[in-house]
């Protein structure tokens, strides 16, 4: 018995010392301090320390471990040891400061460094008492849909944990509302009396925007077997001719579509603010405008001359039959063919400008991280080679040859045709006049690529197709918004005008 107690006595102090050792290393590298010792990144701290989770109403400060680790028991030991070992390799290899935090920081990447498990641990009554009624059919719905992929706490509470400026969630009532500075208030659209490039004139707003004249002729939709990158909805390539029209020289900004929601919109219900008149004297019919938006449509990046986003394609439309109202012209969305040949301009090559898509690829992955590449690419295109994980405004590029600037990258834009990946081989032989895509379908062609996306997928020939359950997926409400996207900040639109009677065609 003595022999026993010799050799178990000291393993059993032996055993405590390295419970209790262990304990206080797991406690001592949990704090926030030995954190930051490896995440050198001042703007995380601040905006931590301006975030509700800093000045809790309960006095607890939530720190680093409580949301980017599982609560204890739920996988924390694995978590913390797999999550250390990335944390120290990216620390002794990598440069902080070559890290794009904007990216980062973004909804679909937070949402893999915060755990659910740790939101729903200290936030148990998901429905207290001092809950607003559009709060509570918010966790409703996530009670309902919780299983859903994707659908995480922070989709509503992204700025729980870190500050983001301006951020809303929510019935945003007061978007759009925000005054500036008088300027020239338009009475009357632009004269257009030939078929030349001009500026058109919002009425009874301070808003003009350029539109581009572009010449009909022929060109060859699609792209060739052999163009790198290349889908196989992008062909059979098909011979297409395109009438005269007129094209946006760049996306409908916000300053477009604020001029648009600030004559329509009223809590959803229809107006008549512009007090738009038909030639026999009787008020035209209202237009719908969009009810306000569930939290901040632009993101925080602003707005201004950057280009709307997160508005639907049924917004989009109505925009477009707005305008031409509020103008007395025929403004809608581009055909897919024509946006294609406006946006080669002319060229047959993967991009309106000289290159290789596979070259701007893997260029593209090392201006991620440099920031200095300097290829023509960078010339024309907004994307994610060297986009800060944001929209920008039309100054940072150059024009393609018709005159058209953000044809490719900064944001996808609608087209009215529906989408079928085999559209291009449902066309009759031979030469194709005006071509308006299929008759029906249940999703809208994009097109043009966004700051989201790498060389390969922003050739002219590139498409894409809206996807609306997809997009809507955060939204809480019921029904959903026919009006703003929940989960789509990457797509805007551009406008087309006709050359018609309307336009002096004659």
């Amino acid at each position: 018995m003595k022999k026993f107690l010799l050799w178990f006595t000291p393993g059993l102090i032996l055993g405590i010392l390295i419970i209790l050792g262990g304990g206080k290393v797991i406690e001592k590298t949990s704090t926030n301090e030995y954190c930051m010792s490896c995440h050198i990144h001042p703007e995380a701290d601040n905006s931590w320390k301006r975030s509700v989770h800093y000045e809790t109403k309960s006095g607890f400060r939530v720190g680093c471990a409580e949301c980017h680790l599982p609560p204890k028991g739920d996988g924390y030991l694995w978590a913390k040891a797999t999550t250390g070992l990335r944390d120290l390799w990216a620390y002794w290899t990598k440069d902080s400061a070559s890290f794009d935090w904007n990216e980062k920081g973004r909804l679909e990447n937070a949402r893999i460094h915060t755990y659910e498990s740790s939101c729903i641990k200290c936030h148990e009554n998901l429905f207290p008492a001092e809950l607003s009624k559009e709060g509570e059919d918010a966790h409703l719905y996530y009670k309902q849909t919780k299983k859903t992929p994707d659908l995480h706490c922070i989709n509503c509470h992204l700025n729980a944990g870190h500050y983001i400026e301006g951020y809303t969630h929510g019935s945003n009532k007061t978007f759009g509302t925000i005054s500036s500075a008088p300027k020239e208030i338009f009475t009357e659209s632009a004269k257009v009396n030939e078929f030349e490039s001009f500026t058109e004139l919002i009425t009874n707003s301070s808003v003009s925007f350029n539109m581009v004249a572009i010449p009909g002729g022929k060109f060859r939709m699609g792209s060739s077997p052999n163009e790198p990158f290349r889908r196989e909805d992008e062909g059979p390539v098909r011979e297409v001719e395109i009438s005269p029209f007129f094209m946006a020289e760049v996306e409908v900004t916000w300053d477009e579509y604020l001029a648009f929601y600030a004559q329509t919109s009223a809590e959803g219900r229809s107006t008549d603010t512009e007090g738009i008149r038909s030639k026999k004297g009787a008020e035209t019919d209202a237009i719908s405008g969009a009810t306000p938006p569930y939290g901040q449509p632009d993101q925080g990046w602003g707005m201004g001359q950057r280009p709307a986003i997160s508005f639907t394609y049924h917004a989009a439309e109505t925009y477009c039959r707005w305008l031409s109202q509020v103008t007395g012209k025929t403004y809608r969305l581009p055909t897919e063919a024509e946006w294609e040949y406006a946006c080669r301009a002319g060229t047959e090559t993967p991009y309106f400008f000289p290159g290789d898509p596979n070259k701007f690829e893997k260029t593209g992955l090392k201006a991620k991280l440099s920031k200095n590449d300097t290829t023509v690419i960078n010339s024309y295109i907004i994307y994610k080679g060297n986009s800060p994980s944001k929209t920008q405004t039309s100054e940072r590029v150059r024009p393609n040859p018709f005159g058209l600037k953000n044809m490719l990258g900064n944001v996808a834009e609608f087209c009215s045709d529906w989408y079928q990946s085999d559209a291009y081989s449902q066309y009759p032989d031979g030469i194709i006049t005006d071509p308006s895509g299929p008759e029906t379908g249940e999703e809208h062609v994009i097109r043009g690529g966004s700051f989201l996306d790498m060389a390969g997928r922003l050739r002219s020939a590139a498409r894409g197709y809206t996807r609306t359950d997809e997009w809507l997926k955060t939204d809480p409400q019921i029904p959903k918004s026919i009006w703003w996207y929940s989960d789509c900040f990457h797509v805007g639109f551009r406008v087309v005008c006709e050359f018609d009677e309307k336009t002096g065609n004659r």
